[in-house]
């Protein structure tokens, strides 16, 4: 086999993890072959290459990755581009675009290592604990971006993953890794055996890796039932171009679009009016809200609805009389001034909540590694954000209303991340409302994505998800991860339903991502034993102990 050959093998998988990715329907299962032609790339480079072998597999394996994550993620430029100029745009789109894709690289190459020094069993092991490894790592450092994790591939066809209930997205990772691995045996058993039963064995067995799940996971899907604990929602999507919106609409314009599409629908016994992100937009002082003419339009408003409670995206500031924390900045000379993306839940009371976003966009809306990279600062301030970045919290947070129902507020980008979603299922919510702002990436596939996730933050937890898009998609998913009602895009309109509240945890939701934890001490021990080798071994690494 030529490089030409390999390097086909490795677009081939490329376009077939593009194919099977949200929001292309119906396609989903070739998530279970999509990385073979890869594999058999990889596996020819190691048999028949006698120079260079490591630096082959990292370019064939970053060709795919690259690709894929370029024509699944190809939104994320749109939207930067549209802010920044082309240069800036370029340089910040290297985080979703080649971070990513690189990190998923390495983990094969490690996958190569190991290979040289242990039977293929341990390999593959590695191989699944490497790429779970990096995985995770995309979700909880400074470049975060886990959006291409393989699990969120699942949410074009939520039914086959009920059981993330107890996995979470990780276990559907483990199971696309597993199942293209065993496709993989069984084509090479398939092309090297003799016929009968041992030249089918390995198609048995990957077959029933496929089956067992699914069955299960329909099963699941078909028994499911939701207590009956109903409450009236209103979501809000009142489309106002996000590029227009700061500067080009008057905040009191926009709330009388909301307020009026909010009263175009509503019960005397609606309990929840969920608004967009920055739905008001004019930086409010939190410390004293309650006397913004925003505030008290918006509670006037709620005056109508006894029972309601308002939750709303809101660019909000705080300030200190010192620099508590790195994403503030000098306001005046005795003064230092934080900005937030935040939440507010608005009640018939005095009782105000907020909710400030942290899981931040690097590059957009925070600096990452900001203690160490402070230096840079003018850079990120032209990427959108403010020069420290968007202040945030270290947890996830629980709105409370007087009736006695929590719910949790989630922020655009962090409906993606389950594990914290599902703190904030631990700490009380009944249901989930996303408040989100998709406008920004034009009418592409990313908005599309962004809702096909939110289904599996619902299965994950078992809770509704209500979300409210300034310019669409606006929906709410009901317990078993269906949209049973949603907006259309570029569409000023209001949609209600009647959701029911659940206040039981799922084993993800108790235990967070356990599978991931421990792919990566399994990752972390196999890489310490390929260094170990290394340094031990003067057996020449293009041979080392390869076993087929």
């Amino acid at each position: 086999m030529n490089s030409k050959q390999t390097y086909l093998l490795a677009i081939s998988s490329a376009f077939l993890m593009w194919l099977a990715w949200p929001p292309i329907p119906y396609t989903t299962p070739l998530l279970f072959i999509g990385l073979l032609p890869l594999l058999i790339a990889c596996e020819q480079i190691i048999l028949r290459s006698t120079e260079k072998t490591g630096k082959k597999i990292f370019l064939t394996a970053g060709l795919t990755f690259l690709l894929w994550n370029t024509a699944s993620i190809y939104w994320v430029y749109n939207a930067i581009n549209a802010v920044n100029g082309a240069v800036v745009s370029f340089f910040v789109s290297l985080i979703p675009f080649g971070l990513g894709a690189l990190l998923m690289t390495f983990s094969f190459w490690l996958y190569y290592r190991l290979r040289l020094i242990t039977n293929k069993y341990v390999a593959y092991l590695g191989l699944i604990s490497f790429y779970i490894s990096m995985e995770y790592l995309h979700q909880t450092w400074d470049l975060s971006f886990p959006w291409m994790t393989l699990g969120n591939g699942f949410s074009g066809m939520h039914q086959l993953a009920q059981w993330y209930e107890y996995t979470g997205v990780y276990g559907g990772s483990v199971w696309m890794l597993v199942s293209n691995i065993l496709a993989f045996e069984a084509y090479k058993t398939f092309k090297t055996s003799p016929k009968g039963f041992l030249k089918f064995r390995p198609a048995f067995f990957w077959i029933l890796w496929i089956i067992v799940p699914t069955a299960i996971s329909l099963v699941k899907y078909a028994g499911y039932k939701e207590k009956e604990v109903p409450v009236n929602v209103v979501s809000v999507q009142p489309n106002i171009d996000p590029y227009k919106k700061f500067g080009g609409l008057s905040t009191a314009e926009q709330l009388n679009i909301l307020t009026h599409l909010s009263d175009s629908i509503a019960q005397p016994n609606t309990e929840y009016f969920i608004w967009p992100e920055t739905a008001i937009p004019n930086e409010a002082d939190e410390d004293n809200i309650r006397s913004n003419s925003d505030f008290l339009m918006a509670q006037r408003f709620l005056a109508k609805y006894k029972n309601g409670s308002l939750i709303s995206g809101i660019e909000s500031k705080k300030f200190y009389n010192s620099k508590e924390t790195l994403s503030s900045s000098k306001y005046d000379n005795s003064t230092y001034i934080d900005g937030f993306n935040a939440a507010i839940q608005i009640e018939n009371s005095a009782n105000v909540q907020f909710y400030h976003k942290s899981k931040l966009v690097p590059g957009v809306e925070k600096m990452p590694f900001p203690a160490a990279l402070s230096i840079l600062a003018p850079v990120f301030e032209g990427f959108g954000g403010t020069v420290g970045g968007y202040g945030s919290q270290d947890s996830p947070q629980v709105f409370y209303a007087y009736s006695g129902i929590g719910v949790a507020p989630v922020i655009c980008y962090e409906s993606i991340w389950g594990d914290w979603v599902g703190r904030a299922v631990k700490d009380g919510a009944q249901f989930i409302a996303v408040v989100t702002n998709d406008g920004w990436w034009g009418n592409t596939s990313g908005k599309d994505q962004h809702l096909l996730y939110a289904k599996l933050r619902a299965i994950e937890t078992r809770r509704y998800v209500v979300r409210s898009a300034n310019t669409g998609i606006s929906c709410f998913i009901n317990q078993k991860g269906d949209v049973i009602k949603k907006t259309k895009w570029w569409e000023r309109t209001a949609i209600k339903a009647d959701i029911n509240l659940n206040d039981e945890l799922t084993f993800y939701v108790k235990n967070g991502d356990l599978i991931a934890y421990l792919f990566c001490m399994t990752g972390v021990l196999l890489a310490l034993f390929i260094a170990y080798k290394k340094w031990t071994s003067k057996i020449n690494p293009k041979k080392g102990t390869f076993q087929q």
